[in-house]
């Protein structure tokens, strides 16, 4: 009796020991960086200074233009883009990875069954010719066996953790892609537009030509003028029509380029042309720059490889302690079919330890680079930071400074058209010659394209902008660490949807 209590209070013990023991987590503290960051945004001086304000509102970020085909477009690349879909996969994979991870914390459990027969020779060397033993044999056996490495040094824990945060990794890097394509889109579509801008100044100034190619024959005809005036039209008409030329094919490229964003077959895919950029200009609420670490999904991404190599630490750590392993199996055996008898019962219980001795520095050589690839998150994630602050102040300085062009170009605009409808009518007067016509034409042109092309600069420097903020994304769209498992099974491939037939003409 005093026996059995010895034991009793023995295995008490183990199993608190075991606990401690199992509760030792290797891994360092981990703790997010923090930058003391400014109070506001530079912007560029003296144009403005970026004061703060409210946060950049969540949702679909492009419909702040305004324009109902490009909220169409961004719809459809959203779930026909093959890129987006392809990362959609990796994401899911590191999901698997995670779950591949987590399940060796539980004991690995198996069923095994066997029936055989087998018959031996007759005349095999050391048979006794007497012998009644059956030369026939037959055997059939049932087991189940489980085997169980208990956590100790929470190295699976470990390698659970990491695996999880590093599929939040490749939740960032997808919620970064799926931004960045959507901008790249946006910027296609403004251009595909300016193109249409270029287009309708070239088709407006070729009708000027051809009617200043009529007066100066009509000129010449009642010879009033010089055949070089002539000339000097018909060069100005023809070299205007390449340039609108170009335009054309331009914006076929860049509809091509919308089209595979898009996941559609460029040879049946066409945008109708409009009159030029109709869209709104977005203002873009940026916000303090200590927000900017929570909006940006490559921000988050960096953080959370930077906690997924903390993890690696005590992964590396766990090795220079016993690998210990349990293991039972039991079942049945016998000759015939009546396996589930107590007779017939078979079992093994057993546990094993490993224990490094001598690797010749392996275990210090894995743990040495575990700790550089934190330190080497650490500065990629520092990078990251950094790099976002120069698109958020690029961004910034570009969009004041294009305000502040478009003001400009406007006035430069109405000036050379005016000198062009001057030079006109003192050409006509007789009072100057057909080079300052031509001269005054090139300059009205050259300054309404610039100004299209100014136009085109300004949306997509907002569009850049918005994007550098994040897009409304937040890190509370990160799935959180203990939502990665378990795995939604009932998630299914969508389809892209159509496109609105009356907005896109499609082809035939």
């Amino acid at each position: 009796m005093i026996g059995w209590h010895r034991r009793r209070r023995f295995a008490a013990m183990a199993v608190g020991a075991m606990a401690t023991i199992g509760g030792c987590d290797l891994a360092p503290a981990y703790h997010q960086p923090n930058y003391i960051l400014p109070a506001s945004y530079k912007g560029l001086p003296p144009f403005a200074v970026a004061h703060p304000l409210d946060t950049l509102p969540a949702g679909p970020w492009w419909q702040q233009l305004n324009d109902p085909l490009l909220d169409q477009l961004e719809q459809r690349l959203t779930v026909g883009n093959p890129n987006l879909a392809a990362m959609a996969e990796e994401y899911t994979q590191a999901r698997d990875l995670a779950a591949e991870a987590r399940s060796g914390l539980l004991p690995q459990i198996g069923v095994n069954g066997l029936t055989s027969a087998t018959k031996q020779s007759r005349h095999r060397v050391f048979r006794n010719p007497n012998s009644t033993v059956p030369l026939t044999m037959p055997n059939n056996e049932i087991t189940a066996g489980a085997t169980w490495e208990p956590d100790f040094w929470s190295q699976i824990r470990n390698e659970t953790r990491a695996q999880k945060r590093l599929a939040q990794v490749s939740a960032a890097a997808l919620a970064a892609a799926r931004l960045s394509l959507q901008a790249e889109l946006a910027d296609d579509y403004i251009a595909l537009r300016g193109y249409d801008a270029d287009e309708v100044i070239y088709r407006s100034s070729v009708a000027d030509y051809a009617n200043a190619v009529h007066i100066t024959q009509q000129r010449l005809q009642g010879r009033i003028g010089a055949g070089l005036d002539v000339a000097r039209a018909e060069g100005q008409l023809a070299s205007t029509e390449a340039l609108e030329n170009s335009v054309v094919a331009s914006r076929a490229l860049m509809q091509h380029a919308i089209a595979v964003l898009v996941g559609s077959d460029p040879i049946s895919f066409s945008i109708p042309a409009t009159q030029g950029i109709q869209l709104s200009l977005p203002e873009t609420p940026v916000g303090v720059p200590s927000g900017l670490l929570q909006r940006r999904p490559d921000i988050a991404g960096a953080e959370r490889q930077m906690a997924a190599a903390n993890a690696g630490i005590g992964v590396s750590r766990a090795a220079f302690y016993p690998n210990i392993t349990i293991s039972a199996t039991g079942g049945f055996e016998d000759t015939g079919f009546n396996l589930f008898n107590l007779p017939n019962s078979l079992w093994t219980i057993g546990a094993g330890a490993v224990v490094p001795i001598f690797e010749g520095g392996l275990r210090h050589a894995e743990l040495q680079r575990s700790w550089s690839q934190y330190a080497q998150s650490l500065d990629t994630y520092r990078a990251t930071v950094l790099s976002a602050f120069q698109e958020v102040e690029d961004g910034l300085a570009l969009t004041t400074s294009l305000q502040a062009q478009a003001h400009q170009q406007a006035l430069a605009v109405a000036d050379t058209q005016r000198a062009e409808t001057l030079s006109m009518q003192l050409y006509v007067g007789g009072v100057i010659d057909y080079l300052n016509v031509v001269v005054a034409q090139e300059t009205e042109l050259t300054a309404r394209i610039a100004q299209a092309q100014v136009q085109v600069d300004r949306f997509q420097a907002a569009v850049n902008l918005i994007a550098a903020l994040g897009g409304g994304w937040s890190i509370s769209d990160l799935p959180a660490e203990d939502r990665i498992l378990p795995l939604d099974k009932t998630e299914q491939v969508t389809q892209p949807p159509e496109l609105d037939a009356a907005a896109v003409a499609v082809a035939q």
